[in-house]
């Protein structure tokens, strides 16, 4: 808050208003996963504040979309739509003093307005052993400042001009991970978008090009890599089209390069590319144990080309550079059945790696992954709690390997970290884990949620893979037990637009790890969050 003062950049609404319900990180994993949120009335709902009606996609506010959380505030902030304020009546639209800034018509009949948008957000992080202690610092402390600003033009019915723009900074003592250009960000384009929308053939369609998030993919794979103060964005198309039961999404992006820290220079990656078709169909609904239940069959494609650290394999003296492509074909079955909620998703991931330069023959790339959440919510209860179960299978190869198949799955593109591991020190590679879900709202605008998650290597004969890196422990590593991680999140919507969050988690390491080299870690994240 502080920080938002002295940059002139925080803004008060005229009167106290009860808390809006913001989007938590935690938040964003329930509604994925199919867990309720903050006072749900139900599963799905058809009905989003602030968002485009897609009908049945508009269910787990917007999630089944493709387009991430929508209602306001969203994830990807284009792709909320506040022309609603149009229609709503004035008292109600002055309740909040933001309002004026979400729909300002540019023209005496509406058809061209604009929306703006902004965040400030401040986040501190202590880690006393980083990635199980081999980050080189102990007891590191990261102060990490995101200012984020946009501005939505609707130029008529068909046409739509986004622009956002990042300012990061990062500090702290015994700090890690800065050189990454995803923390220290000067002023830069983190987003910009044309859209051309309408319909035809009895669907919603439209083409965005230009920077953008993208989030049409399974959360165990991509996300939008929110820990950090600049998000992952892609330069490229999307084409959408959205039917009554069915909906597509065709794609092909680049990743947008952040290295470079020069006031907008942020380009394009042309080595990080990542193309696709995503379908989903709603299936007819039914009722179950008298409690309406809606069941959605996806089927995707999503191809990665990349190289670089990304690419990496493991040997049994370190790891071999190369490129690789990977073909992921699965499927996602995911819903609500009465009270209970269900997803399962199944990827098989084909391709080739190409060593580098006189390393060795290319070789084929047979790999695969099982991810399932099985929940209950406890709606007579007053805090309407949910108790999961999620299991995930990411497959693993063999260091030993010099010309066979490769055999480890690769998300080289940041799974959500809340899906698994919120610290980084575990990715979705070579990994079985097991954990119960809880999440609860004791009171209003207070959401609760502990995850304990129990993991082990899928193949003793591959490494053990982090965020962005391949441990060292080869053959002193025994037994495919890791060690468990669990963490907690307590989110408070203490004020309109105003969010305060701690997420607390430890790594507790298998005796295997720990001969190794391995060592047990605390880790806590306090962030405090303002957004119109």
């Amino acid at each position: 808050m502080l920080a938002g003062l002295c940059l002139h950049q925080t803004a008060w609404a005229d009167n106290a208003q009860p808390a809006n319900k913001q989007t938590t990180n935690a938040q964003v994993l329930a509604k994925s996963t199919i867990m309720p949120a903050l006072k749900q009335k139900a599963p799905y709902s058809n009905s989003t504040p602030h968002s485009p009606d897609w009908g049945v996609f508009n269910t787990g506010k917007g999630v089944a979309s493709g387009f991430g959380i929508i209602g306001g505030p969203g994830q990807p902030r284009w792709a909320e739509d506040w022309s609603d304020l149009a229609t709503m009546s004035p008292a109600k639209r002055r309740a909040d003093w933001f309002n004026r800034l979400k729909y300002i018509p540019l023209t005496d009949n509406g058809d061209i307005w604009l929306s703006i948008n902004g965040e400030e957000r401040l986040r501190y992080i202590f880690e006393n052993q980083p990635m199980m202690g081999t980050a080189g610092k102990t007891n590191a402390n990261r102060v990490l400042l995101r200012n984020q600003y946009g501005a939505d033009l609707h130029i008529g019915e068909h046409i739509r001009a986004y622009a956002e723009f990042l300012w990061g900074v990062a500090g702290g003592s015994n700090y890690y991970g800065y050189q990454t250009g995803v923390q220290r960000e000067r002023l830069d384009l983190q987003q910009g978008i044309l859209e051309v929308k309408g319909n035809l053939l009895g669907a919603k369609m439209g083409a965005i090009g230009g920077r953008q998030v993208f989030l049409d993919a399974p959360l165990s794979m991509q996300s939008s890599r929110d820990l950090t103060n600049a998000q992952q964005t892609w330069d490229g198309f999307r084409g959408y089209a959205v039917w009554k039961s069915f909906r597509m999404d065709l794609f092909d992006f680049m990743q947008t390069n952040k290295l470079p820290r020069n006031v907008f220079a942020n380009g394009t990656n042309y080595n990080a590319r990542m193309y696709g078709i995503y379908t989903s169909t709603a299936l007819p609904n039914f009722t179950v144990m008298g409690q309406k239940s809606q069941i959605f069959a996806d089927v995707f494609f999503i191809g990665y080309l990349f190289n670089g650290t990304p690419a990496a394999i493991s040997t049994t003296t370190g790891t071999q550079s190369g490129s690789t492509r990977r073909d992921n074909v699965g499927s996602r079955i995911w819903g609500n059945v009465g009270p209970f909620n269900v997803s399962l998703t199944g990827v098989f991931q084909g391709g080739e790696f190409r060593p580098a330069a006189s390393q060795g023959a290319t070789r084929a790339v047979r790999a695969c992954a099982v991810n399932g959440v099985f929940g209950w919510t406890a709606k007579n209860l007053k805090s309407a709690p949910s108790f999961s179960l999620q299991a995930d299978m990411f497959s693993g190869g063999s260091y030993h390997s010099k010309d066979g198949a490769v055999g480890t799955f690769a998300t080289p593109y940041f799974p959500f970290p809340y899906y698994n591991d919120v610290t980084l020190a575990l990715t979705s590679q070579n990994l079985i884990g097991v954990g119960p879900v809880i999440t609860a709202t004791p009171v209003p605008h207070l959401l609760l949620k502990l995850h304990v998650p129990v993991f082990w290597r899928e193949s003793t004969q591959d490494a053990v893979y982090g965020t962005g890196k391949i441990y060292s422990w080869r053959n002193n590593l025994s037994g495919g037990f890791i060690g468990a991680t669990p963490q907690t999140q307590i989110a408070w919507n203490f004020a309109p637009h105003w969010t305060w969050t701690h997420d607390i988690a430890g790594f507790v390491a298998s005796n295997g790890m720990r001969q190794a080299g391995a060592k047990d870690g605390a880790f806590y994240m306090q962030t405090m969050e303002f957004k119109f």
